[in-house]
């Protein structure tokens, strides 16, 4: 009975007109009134309804939402702490900590990067004796030492040292039984040979020295005794070096000193050892001027003669000596001064060479590379070298090619000759072995 008396009271209510709400009902039916009046009491029954329902549940709505909202702000910081990747493909700087490589790792990959491809066929002295199989002999092991700290350079002293090296690895072998030394020696000499070749790579006059030393090997009789073939192996290295080397050289001498004259003006380029040539001459009381090679042009106007060393003397009459010697001798043809090349025959190559690019020889670039005076040597300076710029290689090759037609004659131990007869004599030699 009261629920029917309140519901009637509220509807009894509604059909009153608010204050403000009559003008709003003015020329509205009765049925639009009703109409809007039942619109808003389901309203208001839906918000009781709801108010009631989360009442009844103690508020776990509330809290539910609220977990919600926390978990949806930490995935958003856990998102956030990420690195950037999109930046970084982007080139933008990472945020996340990075470990920096050890120096020695990212001085090896600077100096890939600044390697001169281009040059990578060209000789360099890489690893002492690395992937060489078999024992080396304490004498090769010294002597490839001196040769890769330059402490022993110049083509006979090479093939000298290299041949006398040779005499004691021969004299500490020992036959292996049932076999005979013309025949298994070569694989005892072998590493030897290669472990030489790692230290600096192999010059034409020891490449045609040691060709040379396999051919006699190889014509030792196998049935005779091994003390006597070592003995005979140790006479004819002896003999190859006193008559192609020491006498050569004495020959060669004698055959240039006649194109001197009373008055003449010598130039030579000894490269690195100009100042040991300089000592020498002076020594002997010959007057001497000593400059270097970009004054070469001034000096060359009271030249009379010019004398080149040689390293290899190509088949097709290129001379291949230190670098600096094709400059020589082009400013001498552009002076007209005579160019005598004072060579070994045991140094004729029968390859052909148009320049100096299809093959040379690296050294290290840090005799190109200037150092702190010994005044500042305890100063606290931090002196930037050229290698410490980036993308910057010092390339330094040892040698280069001059052609025939700068060279006016060559000068050997059978006489002068010219740069075309290079292959005649080469065939003679050929027909004596």
């Amino acid at each position: 009975m009261s629920m029917i008396t309140k519901l009637g009271l509220a509807e009894s209510l509604n059909t009153f007109d608010l204050p403000g709400e009559a003008g709003s009902k003015e020329g509205k039916t009765k049925s639009q009134i009703r109409a809007e009046n039942r619109e808003r009491q389901e309203k208001q029954r839906a918000a009781k309804a709801a108010a009631a329902t989360n009442k009844n549940s103690g508020g776990g709505g509330a809290e539910s939402s609220k977990k919600t909202a926390d978990t949806k702000l930490k995935q958003k910081q856990s998102v956030s702490q990420r690195p950037d990747d999109s930046g970084a493909r982007r080139g933008a700087p990472s945020q996340a900590p990075t470990t920096e490589p050890p120096p020695s790792i990212t001085a090896d990959v600077e100096n890939k990067i600044r390697d001169l491809r281009i040059f990578s066929h060209f000789g360099a002295r890489g690893q002492l004796g690395h992937k060489i199989k078999g024992e080396i002999h304490p004498s090769i092991v010294r002597l490839g030492l001196l040769f890769a700290e330059y402490k022993i350079t110049g083509a006979n002293a090479r093939c000298i040292s290299a041949l006398t090296a040779f005499k004691s690895v021969i004299a500490d072998y020992v036959t292996p039984t049932n076999n005979s030394l013309s025949r298994h020696i070569m694989t005892y000499l072998s590493p030897q040979i290669s472990y030489l070749t790692s230290a600096r790579p192999m010059s034409v006059s020891l490449g045609n020295a040691i060709r040379w030393l396999k051919l006699q090997i190889g014509q030792i009789d196998i049935d005779l005794p091994e003390h006597a073939a070592k003995s005979e192996l140790y006479s004819r290295i002896d003999q190859y070096m006193q008559e192609r080397i020491l006498a050569a050289d004495v020959a060669i001498s004698t055959f240039g000193l006649a194109k001197i004259h009373d008055g003449d003006v010598v130039l030579t380029y000894a490269s690195d050892a100009g100042r040991n040539l300089l000592r020498t001459l002076a020594a002997s009381g010959i007057p001497c001027t000593y400059c270097i090679l970009s004054a070469l042009g001034t000096v060359m106007k009271d030249a009379s003669i010019v004398f080149l060393g040689t390293h290899a003397l190509h088949s097709n009459g290129a001379l291949y000596s230190r670098a600096g010697t094709a400059l020589v001798a082009m400013m001498a043809k552009q002076h007209n001064v005579p160019v005598l090349a004072c060579c070994e025959t045991y140094k004729f190559s029968d390859s052909v060479n148009l320049d100096s690019f299809t093959k040379n020889e690296l050294v290290s670039s840090a005799e190109m590379t200037s150092k702190t005076p010994a005044v500042y040597a305890n100063a606290n300076t931090n002196t930037r070298t050229p290698r410490d710029e980036f993308n910057l290689q010092l390339l330094n090759p040892l040698y280069d090619l001059t052609p025939p037609a700068y060279i006016t004659a060559v000068v050997t131990e059978v006489g002068l000759i010219p740069v075309s007869s290079v292959p005649t004599v080469l065939s003679r030699e050929t027909q004596a072995q």
